[in-house]
């Protein structure tokens, strides 16, 4: 199959893995983190890191877009659900993401609230156009990968003068979010390089992370999610780190370019305009790091709407979900992991979506790390 079994092949992959392993200076530590959960998954899946010279560390970060959205924005959604005359529709993904008291909208569902999974906006709006006595809520969530969908839907709604639909607005933006992470107090000195997101910068181009580059100084390598694509990034950074350079390189050259593609972006920006903050969970609030419905949408603007106030909630104590992704500790690092937290319970909204770092971890990663510890234990 063409672009997926070439970047597969396991003879090239050898191949990468023996360059790094000569190009990585033995006297020195390479901590490159991945952004998008993507290539967590992918990482996780192909075993890459068992690939890689013990001093070239991949460290996860904060790139799903289900894990980051903070428990009160949930709480929102539940609360939305819960009114009378409501159809909420998410991605599936969301259906099962704890919020307050492990509160998930599968679980308000089966409490009563009229709560669907759809594939694409055009989903929710065909359920606008088919119960017109019914007021049918996008819950919006994303990065600017499906940022440029919600556009369409809201001005699709717009068009049709469709009152009965609206879009609770959470989509995010990589660029502040890694700015976020390198503003942190270890995260400049512990990161020395990242693998930017593939979708995200189909959308955006390469453009927007060359000033952080730069004031960073920290290299960034645009990478898609096949494995080989993952392993020539690492390449990349490992020379980037080498020759003291911080460019932005893009090894995802067959779907992404500088410009990205510009007729969504102006989309986005007729439809969307930035907030001055937004709560990120792991990271806080960030500054003009989500986007909001212009004022010229705001019939279909739900918060608007429902006059809808985001509570700061705290996440589970004994969860380590937003510490994972800032990527100071692995998914293995939280107790919980494997025994009170699983895929079928999960605790925190990293072991929930299929790019969260401990559903990569579960799927793939404990079998090598269970594998790793009778490696040494004595005969």
């Amino acid at each position: 199959m063409k672009y997926v079994d070439e970047f597969r092949d396991g003879v090239l992959a050898r191949r990468l893995a023996a360059a790094i392993h000569a190009e990585a200076a033995p006297e020195r530590r390479y901590h490159l983190m991945e952004f998008c959960g993507g290539h967590t998954h992918a990482i996780s899946r192909y075993g890459i890191e068992d690939l890689l010279p013990g001093n070239v560390r991949m460290i996860h970060g904060p790139g799903c877009p289900v894990c980051v959205l903070p428990v009160g924005r949930i709480d929102n959604a539940i609360d939305l659900a819960r009114r009378p005359g409501v159809i909420l529709c998410t991605y599936g993904d969301m259906m099962r993401v704890p919020g307050s008291n492990r509160l998930s909208l599968l679980k308000a569902k089966a409490e009563g609230a009229d709560i669907r999974m759809v594939w694409s906006t055009l989903d929710a709006l065909k359920l606008a156009r088919d119960n017109p006595d019914r007021h049918v809520i996008f819950f919006a969530i994303g990065f600017e990968t499906t940022t440029p969908p919600t556009a369409v839907a809201l001005k699709q709604a717009r068009a049709l003068e469709l009152k009965n639909f609206s879009v609770f607005c959470n989509h995010v933006l990589t660029p502040p979010a890694i700015q976020a992470i390198l503003d942190s107090a270890d995260g400049s000195e512990r990161l020395d390089g990242f693998i930017g997101p593939a979708h995200v910068s189909t959308i955006i181009g390469s453009r927007p992370y060359e000033s952080a580059a730069a004031h960073y100084r920290k290299p960034v390598v645009i990478a898609g999610f096949e494995p080989l694509d993952v392993m020539q990034a690492v390449l990349m950074l490992v020379r980037q780190i080498n020759a003291g350079r911080f460019a932005v390189e893009n090894q995802f050259s067959r779907a992404v370019t500088r410009a990205g593609n510009e007729k969504a972006q102006a989309l986005v920006a007729e439809i969307f305009e930035l907030r001055d903050s937004f709560e990120w969970r792991g990271l806080g609030m960030v500054p003009h790091s989500a986007l909001r419905i212009r004022d010229e949408f705001a019939a279909w603007d739900a918060e608007k709407l429902f006059d809808i106030a985001t509570l700061p909630v705290a996440d589970n104590k004994a969860c380590e979900c937003g510490a994972i992704l800032r990527g100071v500790k692995k998914p293995a690092d939280c107790r919980l992991f494997g025994t009170i937290c699983t895929p079928e319970n999960p605790m925190g909204s990293c072991m929930v979506s299929a790019e969260g770092a401990c559903a990569a971890h579960w799927t793939y990663g404990r079998f090598r790390d269970a594998q790793k510890k009778k490696d040494k234990q004595p005969a």
